[in-house]
């Protein structure tokens, strides 16, 4: 049957996004027929090119497919969520169900069914309530596994994407993975860099990538000024926004994401709670979560509801202030003990301290031979200086001050070096 949801749009990229709209919000269901290309072409005012455009769009992402002389429908399954119930349709009381494909729930030690999975609703009452802004929600698992469904329902390979230099590592895995092409913007203590942001557009990103607090390595936090200058500079890219340390950072959070034309914020578990715990918030524009969230039930499905229970029993129950406070004696130990020599290290917030250094080996060696294993820069690093990284989540102070010395030492005779040369 032909739909009767009203398209719209006078480019391919509209058309396509009128129709996507109409999925997510239920209004084409699975198997709708598509008006043919001409006739939407008539009703729309726009070629018969530009319409065939949009379909072939949707074709490539999954929610259409194209049967011939039979035309354009809706697939079966879109990998687009309806933002407005995240369960399927019930069997009638009056039939009884042999279709569903599920196993016998008295058989199952664990009494949750697939017709069970999804976003817990207390969950997402509850994730509202932390987070600052008004937006769909849902749960992934981990900030990695986040940014790499974002940036799959967004991007294309060769796309262009900003992202902090020095990074998590992770981040770059992923744009490599995905054949996407990073565009390195510089990161001081209050976050990426104006000069480097303006750098980035110019290069022609469609998307940026950025930490809220407790950025790794460096421990940058956007400040409420940096966010202020960023956000009017962002409002046409896919903006990513990681706030992993979530309150753990212990300074305030001033996001920059929702300034994108299409955003998401992420809020990982891990670092507050414990990395086991798998479970990731995400929020965003109602399309980048439609798309997260259908793509996900293809083929993960969900996020264990074992595991959203569990966080939101810490999240009433754990405090995470006195952790805060631990990371943060920490950092300032090892960054005064550095001071103290002379040497410069950044760790405003989170669990890890950047030294700039003049020679990565040199130093992991030195501090290698005096029993401290710590990460070159490289990994962290696309055109930016050469450093290393010291995760100082269980330093002490007689350590601290072990280390500010070897790297001292190390520094002092690397310019010797240098000089003598």
């Amino acid at each position: 049957m032909v739909v009767h949801y009203r398209i719209s749009g006078d480019t391919a990229t509209a058309i396509a996004a009128s129709i996507e709209a109409g999925v997510r919000d239920q209004a084409l269901a699975p198997g709708a027929l598509l008006p043919p290309v001409r006739t939407l072409a008539g009703e729309l005012n726009v070629s018969p090119a530009t319409v065939a455009a949009a379909y072939q769009r949707l074709r490539q992402r999954g929610i259409v497919t194209t049967a011939g002389r039979n035309g354009t429908s809706i697939r079966e399954k879109p990998p687009v969520a309806g933002l407005r119930s995240a369960r399927p349709l019930s069997i009638p009381s009056h039939l009884r169900d042999l279709a569903s494909g599920y196993p016998d729930v008295k058989l199952l030690p664990v009494k949750t069914n697939y017709s069970d999975g999804g976003v817990l609703p207390e969950l997402k009452a509850a994730a509202g309530k932390r987070l600052p802004f008004d937006a769909p929600i849902t749960v992934v698992n981990g900030a990695a596994d986040a940014i790499d469904r974002v940036l799959m329902a967004h991007l294309r390979p060769g796309d262009k994407v900003a992202v902090e230099d020095p990074g998590w590592a992770a981040c770059f895995d992923i744009l490599a993975l995905q054949g996407l092409v990073p565009v390195p913007v510089p990161v001081d203590d209050e976050g990426p860099t104006l000069d480097g942001i303006l750098s980035a557009l110019d290069k022609g990103v469609s998307a940026l990538i950025v930490t809220a607090r407790a950025q790794n390595p460096m421990g940058a936090a956007i400040s409420a000024q940096r966010a202020a200058v960023i956000r009017p500079l962002i409002k046409d890219l896919l903006v990513i926004e990681d706030d992993h340390a979530a309150e753990l950072a212990g300074v305030p959070l001033h996001p920059i994401a929702d300034a994108g034309a299409q955003w998401a914020f992420v809020r990982s578990a891990s670092k507050p709670y414990g990395p086991d715990l798998r479970c990731c918030v995400l929020t965003g524009d109602p399309e980048t979560v439609s798309r997260v969230e259908g793509r996900m039930r293809l083929t993960a499905g969900w996020v264990s509801t074992i595991l959203q229970r569990k966080l939101l029993h810490l999240w009433d129950t754990f405090d995470v202030s006195s952790a805060s406070a631990a990371y943060a004696a920490r950092r300032d130990m090892l960054l005064t003990a550095l001071a103290d020599r002379g040497i410069t290290g950044h760790g405003r917030t989170g669990i890890n301290v950047w030294i700039p250094v003049r020679d990565e080996l040199s130093v992991v060696s030195a501090l290698r031979d005096n029993g401290f294993a710590v990460l070159p820069g490289r990994s962290y690093r696309l055109v930016s200086p050469p450093a290393v990284r010291i995760t100082v989540s269980t330093l002490d102070k007689r350590e601290a001050e072990r280390i500010a010395d070897v790297i001292a030492e190390a520094e002092q005779n690397e310019l010797r070096g240098v000089l003598g040369r």
